[in-house]
């Protein structure tokens, strides 16, 4: 089953929480119903406990889709990440989630405003044998408990590039999971619909991030931190930028791809009006999800 979600980004932003400051959990989830959306995914307004959670989520018809986890497998072994991880992967397990958002972070540069992304962490050899089998482990980890770790391949990260997410796809095991984020992809310079072919049987997750080409372009140029490339409006939700969402779709339906597409566009509110946004996003892969996935 298909079903689309939204990250709440939209309406406030977890790396700048000055972004929508001012506008409540209440509305963002309100909005997200009125745009059609069944699923929601984790926000920094959001309660962490399913005890909480669970009724306001109710309340709006909502569920959860799932909620990004930050690892740094690079500095500790997977017994301390698994016991850091914990109350966020018991919130997905009691929340009903099948998918755990999943990222390195050790090293990042893609919360650092002063940090361009051309100076990114780049993996050595010798870190991949440390990162591998370590992430291999700890998915083994939460299958146990019902989560496939979709790993998040980000701007900014040890893992951004096409050829980064193959390697990482090549040397992890089958219970490592990828979360292909279109956005992303594109603006590393990678094919979304070729990586959704390419690694199709291992797709766990979707997060539908369109590019504004002409400020890919500038933002490049001006070799710009993530963070103020956000913020010149790199990022917008499907239909309005250079992504081919029919394609990819397509590419997913041929990999038969079952779970959220979550629109997912960091995006300052006070430019772009979130609910307009959220309802575009929706409208824009609605009518191509009934054309892909049609029985």
């Amino acid at each position: 089953m298909i079903r689309l979600a939204i990250n709440p980004l939209t309406w406030t932003n977890d790396d700048m929480p000055e972004l929508g400051a001012e506008t409540p959990l209440e509305i963002c989830l309100s909005e997200a119903k009125q745009a059609g959306f069944a699923g929601v995914e984790l926000g920094n307004k959001f309660p962490r406990d399913a005890a909480t959670l669970a009724p306001i989520l109710a309340r709006h018809g909502l569920a959860l889709a799932s909620g990004w986890y930050g690892s740094r497998l690079l500095e500790r072994d997977v017994e301390a990440e698994m016991e850091a991880a914990e109350p966020h992967l018991a919130l997905l397990s009691a929340m009903g989630c099948t998918a755990c958002v999943f990222a390195e972070v050790s090293r990042a540069v893609h919360g650092d405003r002063a940090t361009p992304l051309s100076r990114r962490p780049v993996l050595s050899d010798a870190d991949w044998a440390v990162l591998a089998p370590r992430m291999t482990e700890m998915a083994g980890r939460m299958a146990a408990r019902g989560l496939r770790l979709a790993y998040h391949h980000h701007l900014g990260t040890v893992v951004e590039t096409a050829a980064e997410i193959d390697r990482l796809m090549a040397s992890t095991g089958p219970e490592v999971a990828l979360l292909l984020d279109t956005g992303h992809l594109v603006a590393a310079g990678g094919d979304p619909v070729a990586m959704a072919r390419r690694h199709a049987g291992r797709i766990a997750h979707v997060h539908c991030k369109d590019v504004r080409p002409d400020v890919l372009v500038r933002a490049r140029a001006a070799d710009l931190p993530f963070l103020e490339a956000v913020l010149e409006g790199m990022f917008t939700v499907p239909g309005d930028g250079m992504v081919d969402f029919a394609a990819v779709l397509g590419a997913l339906a041929e990999g038969r791809y079952q779970g959220w597409l979550v629109v997912e566009a960091e995006q300052d509110p006070a430019k772009a009006h979130p609910l307009t946004y959220a309802r575009m996003g929706h409208d824009h892969l609605a009518g191509l999800v009934s054309r892909a996935f049609a029985p």
